[in-house]
């Protein structure tokens, strides 16, 4: 299906979704939002796709924010109603039940800084520059970045960077805890593709197990985490994956996984 504002394509059983509005340094519009939602709602039950990696094209911008000819006419209503959309769309990126690699390359401000802390994973060029500018606007963060950076990086550097509005160099991101990896701009497709290739290989029910139980695990007392965690442990025992596995382990040889 084309697209507009991005394009994707599956192989070995990774998704590759770019961004592609260059001229804005592809701003979150409406568009944008729409397609996002079109394509993770595709690809979240797509048994072809296992992993997705998320990118802007070229080298100037993941995403440099939301686009601000929307914003401009937005009043108490609209600005809500704005901000729950774009939340929307970015909690289904983070549940879609699937690993989301964001490969960040150059700018991710603002909404595009959000976008990349809804991904499981984010690996930075060594150009990239983020940060959450928005009070520089006489706004907050509104796509879910109040509550997702102070989680990731803890309330002092979340809010360094939310109340002075600088970005933040790779290297520093890296230090806060804000991405995992810093590679070179040439190597950053590459990475993505080797991380994403990593986890193909192990069990696709296990991997979802463990997305649910750290996500769910989230909201839950340790008790309370544990039994959910006994649960799923329980769930997968009863799978024929999981025989497969510690057949082929004791057997050594390489497991066939089936995903049931």
């Amino acid at each position: 299906m084309a697209y507009e504002t991005l394009f994707y394509e599956v192989r070995e059983q990774m998704a590759l979704v770019t961004l592609n509005r260059p001229k804005v340094l592809h701003a979150l519009n409406a568009v944008v939002f729409d397609e996002l939602e079109e394509v993770f709602a595709a690809l979240s039950v797509d048994e072809a796709v296992r992993v997705i990696l998320l990118t802007g094209a070229g080298e100037k911008a993941f995403a440099a924010g939301a686009d601000l000819n929307e914003v401009l006419g937005t009043d108490a209503k609209s600005g809500e109603t704005l901000a729950r959309r774009g939340q929307g769309v970015f909690r289904l990126i983070e549940t879609c039940g699937k690993p989301v690699i964001a490969l960040i390359n150059g700018f991710a401000l603002g909404g595009g800084c959000e976008l990349a802390l809804a991904c499981t994973f984010r690996i930075a060029s060594e150009t990239a520059k983020l940060g959450q500018p928005e009070v520089k606007l006489g706004l907050v963060p509104g796509y879910g970045g109040t509550q997702r950076l102070p989680r990731l990086v803890g309330s002092a550097a979340a809010l360094k960077m939310m109340l002075t509005g600088e970005m933040v160099g790779a290297v520093e991101a890296l230090r806060i805890g804000l991405v995992d990896e810093v590679v070179p701009a040439t190597e950053l497709i590459a990475r993505g593709e080797a991380l994403a290739k990593a986890i193909v290989a192990v069990a696709p029910l296990a991997v979802a197990g463990c997305l649910e139980a750290v996500r769910r695990g989230a909201d839950l007392s340790l008790e309370d985490g544990l039994r959910m965690e006994a649960e799923i442990f329980g769930r997968l025992c009863g799978t024929k994956d999981k025989r497969e596995g510690v057949s082929a382990f004791l057997e050594k040889r390489t497991a066939l996984w089936g995903g049931f």
